[in-house]
């Protein structure tokens, strides 16, 4: 096994990809590593021509994954929009993985990310020596991938100040990038693209321009449609990311991979699943994402800390953390909740009882 924690989704999925490559023989937009219907099967499960079994990487609308796919075949870019936890980041990189076979061209958009970041910088210590020259020019992941025809990838790009973000209004509409001090410019090669992910339920976020809105297609990515669903998603996660930090998974965490999932449903919809009862939604978006991270603490606790026994004892810390952001409000939703729902559940009474002493 390999020292890196994490390997890019080209590392972690070579043998699907080299088997999905080697029998592709449908149509392929010049610069693609695989063809767009290769693309799609890799994204969404299947089987290569080989037998090979090509496992999902997204759970969700087909259609959705079509159009992400072919829009970056035309000259539009991507642009993946939704609420935190909604896999955006994720098919951004399977969707590089896939396309060009390079998913680490990326740019994390924050507030403090400036033009030198998205564009190009300098090597200062060459500039004061020779002046601007290519060797001074120190390329960021954006030029590299107009230059080698791949995919850039734009995390959180409204997150970006706004005057930062039209500086990529030319490399959309021009595809090219102007260098004035050394009076050149650098030209996309075919295969190149942005896909962009965004959400617009978080704090510090700076909204695009319309003249940068036209130039991306948006495809919006939803919160699993119901609790079969979204269960599935968090249990092939779960299962991924143990293996990853080679902790064992428990013969029970199927059913408190259920229960938690049914507790961040119910809190973050407002009622029950029966739609019985009305709730108050706490201040966070209890996304699938931090379902996922709520098992993988469990999971991590029970590994070192009780002998292999996921229990709500390991599970409660993490879900309270993940309920309770704002210190007042939330508290109080949950008690709410563990008292009109929870507590009359017979098989969530360890839940009930872990959670109310805890608060």
């Amino acid at each position: 096994m390999s020292d890196i924690l994490r390997q890019p989704a080209e590392v972690t999925w070579k043998t699907e990809l080299d088997a999905l490559a080697a029998h592709d023989d449908a149509p392929k937009p010049e610069g693609w590593a695989l063809s767009p219907q290769a693309t799609l099967t890799y994204l969404l499960g299947g089987a290569a021509k080989d037998g090979t079994e090509i496992t999902p990487k997204y759970v969700g609308q087909r259609r959705l994954m079509e159009t992400a796919v072919a829009t970056l075949a035309t000259d539009r870019a991507l642009l993946l929009l939704g609420v935190p936890g909604t896999a955006k980041s994720w098919v951004s990189e399977h969707l590089a993985a896939a396309i060009a076979g390079d998913s680490t061209l990326v740019v994390q958009c924050t507030a403090g990310t400036d033009e030198n970041q998205v564009r190009y910088g300098w090597n200062y210590a060459q500039l004061l020596a020779h002046g601007p020259s290519t060797e001074a020019l120190v390329p960021t992941p954006l030029y590299r991938a107009m230059d080698g025809g791949k995919l850039c990838r734009l995390e959180e790009l409204t997150r970006m100040g706004s005057d930062v973000q039209d500086t990529l209004i030319t490399v959309l509409s021009e595809k090219m990038m102007p260098i004035p001090e050394l009076n050149s410019a650098v030209y996309a090669n075919r295969g190149f693209n942005i896909i962009a992910t965004a959400n617009n339920r978080d704090k510090g976020v700076n909204e695009l321009s319309s003249a940068l809105k036209r130039r991306f297609n948006v495809v919006v990515l939803p919160l699993p449609d119901d609790i079969d669903e979204e269960v599935q998603i968090v249990t092939k996660r779960v299962s991924d990311m143990a293996e990853s930090l080679q902790l064992a998974v428990p013969k029970n965490a199927a059913a408190e991979v259920m229960r938690v999932v049914t507790i961040f449903r119910e809190l973050r919809d407002g009622r029950t699943l029966d739609g019985k009862t009305a709730l108050k939604a706490p201040s966070g978006t209890l996304s699938t994402a931090e379902a996922i991270a709520v098992m993988v603490g469990g999971l991590s606790q029970a590994a070192y800390f009780t002998n292999g026994t996921l229990d709500v004892d390991g599970l409660a810390p993490n879900i309270l953390g993940a309920v309770v952001k704002d210190p007042v409000q939330d508290k109080t939703v949950l008690a709410e909740y563990l008292e009109t729902v929870v507590k009359k559940r017979r098989d969530y009474a360890d839940y009930y009882s872990v959670l109310s002493e805890m608060l």
